[in-house]
């Protein structure tokens, strides 16, 4: 692979690259909420057609030219040939939010298929909110690829004014053409883009998202929980613990340090069925049976840096009536503060929804938040509310009789 530095630029032909390959961002931001996004540019370098920005908004431009995959770590799958001639440039850019700023990364890197590779880390910067990683280009009738790395003062916004596009009002976000329709040529007005979130700030915030148009439902709805994982390393366990230890978070994991989350969900059906969803006892869920919630394989080498994530299927929601999405520290001190914790709800066509999990103390577990189907609507509440063993009983179980899920829980594992 060839290890490209900040300015370096070369012939996509010449590096053994074809038309279509990924482009996989490896950031390293514990506890940071990162957004990454790639701008299709005109040859005057601006964002005439708001369809080919591609960010946690609008998850593909037309034709999946550009697709963006938040599962893991954010990849965009780019098909060069899928682009049309008005797109001259593709810019490869990530943003923060909140008072952080870009030296916090840790090392990261950016990947071009199996071909490139540009590493950075936040001590490249200083105060910037942004960063323009990489850019694919045409010149001379052949793409090319650069490696950028340069700050930006300002977040996705001031990006987004930089290249030409205007912030839309969330009441007035564009809807986007069928993929099927011709690219028109670019139009005078400034092309406008929703940069809309949704943070609930206290608990009892809601907010309630509706189907999708043409009586389809809401969608692969994706559940991220992110953290900062080097916080608070505990000294190492004398012994190897067992399973209600675990289970429980009454002693840590040998061989790492700092915090680690484990990400869960208590549900229930529509027939009135209830269960659980989380790693301890391999109860991973499915995705297309009951109970249509599946927990992706928990990383257990703290190698992983999107975090933990879960799915939902927003096509049978119509199955579910209700699921408690929770935590529990798995490992180190237990300090949520420290933790920086923040979970993305997210549902295609649908602004992401934030929780922060901003207060709690030295307790176990923290039930997050609760989604509820109301009438076919998709509601969802901040809970943040934290819970502690008391005696035999888990925090697992006092999660439970505070929400009234009624699972039966014995010693090490649930009934």
């Amino acid at each position: 692979m060839n290890v490209f530095s900040r300015g370096q630029k070369g012939k996509l032909s010449d590096l053994g690259c074809g038309n279509a390959f990924d482009v996989t961002l490896d950031i390293r931001a514990p506890g940071l909420s990162v957004d990454v996004s790639c701008f299709g540019l005109d040859a005057s370098d601006k964002l005439s057609d708001e369809r080919y920005m591609v960010f946690y908004n609008q998850l593909s431009s037309p034709g999946d030219a550009v697709r963006l995959d938040l599962s893991a770590s954010p990849r965009f799958a780019v098909k060069l040939d899928q682009l049309p001639p008005s797109i001259a440039r593709l810019v490869f850019v990530a943003t923060l939010d909140g008072a952080q700023t870009m030296r916090a990364l840790g090392d990261s890197a950016l990947t071009l298929g199996n071909v490139v590779r540009f590493a950075w880390s936040g001590r490249d910067f200083g105060d910037e909110k942004a960063v323009i990683l990489a850019e694919l280009y045409r010149r001379d009738g052949q793409w090319r690829f650069g490696a950028v790395g340069q700050g930006f003062n300002g977040g996705l916004s001031a990006l987004l004014a930089h290249f030409g596009g205007t912030e839309a009002a969330p009441a007035a976000a564009s809807t986007p053409a069928p993929a099927s329709t011709p690219t028109p040529a670019p139009s005078a007005a400034p092309a406008r883009v929703s940069l809309s979130k949704v943070t609930l700030e206290k608990r009892g915030d809601k907010v309630s998202l509706d189907k999708r148009a043409g009586g389809g439902g809401f969608g692969r709805i994706h559940v991220n929980l992110n953290w900062n994982q080097s916080a608070l390393a505990p000294p190492p366990p004398p012994s190897k613990p067992g399973f209600f230890e675990r289970l429980t978070g009454a002693t840590g994991r040998k061989g790492r340090g700092g915090i680690d989350l484990d990400l869960g969900c208590m549900f229930e059906l529509a027939d009135g069925r209830r269960g659980l969803v989380q790693a301890l006892g391999n109860a991973w869920g499915d995705f297309d049976r009951d109970p249509f919630i599946k927990l992706d394989a928990d990383d257990r080498t703290g190698s992983a840096s999107g975090g933990e994530n879960l799915w939902i299927n927003g096509e049978r929601f119509d199955r579910i009536r209700r699921a408690l999405i929770f935590s529990f520290i798995y490992e180190g001190v237990p300090n949520w503060a420290a933790t920086d914790g923040v979970v993305t709800i997210a549902a295609p066509d649908q602004a992401p929804i934030e929780v922060r999990l901003d207060g709690g103390g030295n307790q176990m577990m923290c039930a997050i938040a609760l989604i509820e189907n109301r009438g076919g609507s998709m509601q969802v509440t901040k809970l943040a509310e934290y819970f502690q063993q008391q005696g035999m009983t888990s925090a697992h179980e006092m999660m439970d009789r505070h929400f009234g899920f009624g699972l039966r829980w014995k010693t090490g594992s649930k009934g």
